[in-house]
């Protein structure tokens, strides 16, 4: 396509990995392979460990600084050594004093929900995110409902810009696997963390309300319930509950297993740039109930039972519908699996290269 260098902005290698690391990872395996080594990635010199991430594809390690300060500092003293070119920023952050970028922000869910996030997060982030839009060549963000929000939120930085909509998409890993071990026990599974929009109280308080005719239904709660970015919900007197198991981060290959042998994904969440984990069940043939606000209706359309994340009764109904409606359990499903299809990595990846292609 070009002899000129691209540049990745490759420091979410050195992150816990979530949804916004992964959709890093992927678009930059993308990127790699279209366009070969004319796209270079820059990271700190850091203990690098992405399981998920090629050791095919080669990494520069530039100087000496790590965190914020090599990206506001040391990747744009490196870059304008190199005469200035592209910067591509993929994980919500970028260097600000660097104009030559492309910058990708997923949400403005600290502007939506500021009493979720820790005061020195949101001074970073109120401070960053505006100045980050402002300086870029073009945004890049993952739904339509997120660009509405960024252009409502931040008309002035934007004006005279284009942002584009980059969907998320899923592994090819994940897929149905038959577990008997867990299929005899019947169970919900949820993804979480102690986010207040992740809504994790109305999953807990919606499954203790059921009726007794579930009384042989588990919840199984995955993700990470330790974190110094969030305030911590008080959720103690769910654990002594026999039926719900708090079983914290697993592995991909665990994951598929719950959500695959699971009678449904309940995911109420408030407040969601895009949504991954629901898309992540529906591959693996899980029917999911998602909330009716913010991206998650534009995603998945009429592949998943909605439920009102703002009433326990209405969460709790959906979930007993999905119980007892076999029927409506089995086209969910199908539904499901046609929506995935709508989402691809490769076809993220062009899209971003398309964007890429005008300021080189």
């Amino acid at each position: 396509m070009t002899t000129q260098k691209v540049y990745v902005n490759a420091r979410f290698l050195t992150q816990k990995l979530t949804g916004v690391q992964r959709f890093a990872i992927e678009i930059s395996i993308i990127l790699h392979e279209m366009l070969g080594d004319a796209v270079i990635f820059l990271a700190p010199d850091e203990t690098i460990e992405k399981a998920n991430f090629p050791r095919t594809i080669p990494v520069l390690k530039i100087g000496r600084n790590k965190g914020h300060i090599w990206e506001q500092i040391d990747l744009p003293l490196y870059l304008r050594k190199q005469k200035k070119p592209l910067l591509i920023n993929l994980c919500n952050a970028a260097p600000v004093l660097y104009a030559n970028k492309l910058s990708t922000i997923h949400d403005i869910a600290f502007l939506k929900y500021p009493g979720t996030y820790s005061k020195s997060f949101l001074m970073l982030y109120r401070f960053m995110i505006p100045r980050i839009i402002a300086s870029s060549e073009h945004t890049f963000t993952v739904s339509e409902f997120s660009k509405e929000e960024m252009m409502r939120y931040y008309a002035k930085e934007l004006l005279g810009k284009d942002i584009s909509v980059i969907y998320n998409a899923v592994d090819d890993e994940f897929k149905s696997v038959v577990d008997h071990d867990l299929q005899s026990t019947p169970y919900l599974v949820a993804v979480s963390s102690l986010n207040e929009r992740k809504n994790l109280h109305a999953v807990l308080e919606s499954f203790v309300n059921l009726g007794d005719e579930f009384n042989d239904t588990h919840l199984y709660i995955i993700g990470d319930l330790k974190s110094d970015s969030f305030k911590t919900l008080n959720f103690d007197r769910y654990k002594a509950n026999p039926r719900i198991k708090f079983l914290g981060r697993v592995n991909d290959a665990s994951l598929i297993r719950y959500y695959s042998n699971a009678k449904a994904f309940i995911y109420p969440s408030l407040y969601e740039g895009f949504g991954i984990p629901p898309l992540e069940a529906q591959k693996c043939g899980c029917p999911v109930i998602v909330s009716n606000v913010s991206s998650l209706p534009e995603v998945f359309q009429e592949s998943a039972l909605y439920c009102d994340p703002y009433s326990i009764a209405s969460l709790k109904n959906a979930i007993e519908e999905i119980l007892t409606n076999h029927d409506r359990r089995n086209i969910l499903i199908e539904k499901g699996y046609k929506n995935v299809q709508r989402f691809s990595w490769p076809s993220s990846g062009e899209k971003v290269i398309e964007v890429l292609k005008k300021y080189l």
